[in-house]
């Protein structure tokens, strides 16, 4: 059985399909005091090119909860995961433990693993003997809507 069949909330990307190319401008916005705008276009990006560089091993999923709030990743954010990424230590990934999923941050120090939460009400999931855990891929980015 495909392990990402088991998490309906799991979406794979669609393959095949042409990437959509947007104008991205040059100038950069100030969230500080508002500037006049520059309307230089810098080139043309596609979101697919920018987000997904490997395809094939890419796929996204959606968080749940607050345990990873100070690293920006907040309930109902689009997660994108590569699984051809080799997980090291620092790097938040995607895994299965005791048969859940989560996202965490990674972090290996000789023989432990832990993985960290990134909100102070979380505690730390440290990996005992006899656990089993499993890295999915590493979370890359996080997409986000306001509206």
């Amino acid at each position: 059985m495909n392990p990402l069949t088991q998490f309906p909330s799991i979406q794979l990307p669609a393959l095949g399909v042409p990437p959509i190319f947007a104008p991205l401008f040059s100038h950069k916005v100030p969230a500080g005091f508002p500037s006049p705008a520059d309307d230089y276009v810098e080139g043309r990006l596609s979101l697919d090119q920018h987000l997904v560089p490997h395809k094939d091993s890419t796929f996204f999923v959606r968080a749940k909860g607050s345990s990873m709030i100070d690293a920006g990743i907040f309930d109902g954010d689009l997660l994108v995961v590569d699984k051809s990424i080799e997980p090291v230590s620092g790097h938040i990934v995607i895994a299965v433990i005791d048969s859940e999923l989560t996202v965490k941050r990674l972090h290996r120090q000789g023989d432990q693993v832990t993985l960290k939460p990134e909100n102070p009400r979380f505690k730390d999931i440290i990996l005992k003997e006899g656990q089993e855990l499993q890295v999915w891929g590493v979370v890359t980015s996080t997409v986000k809507k306001f509206i």
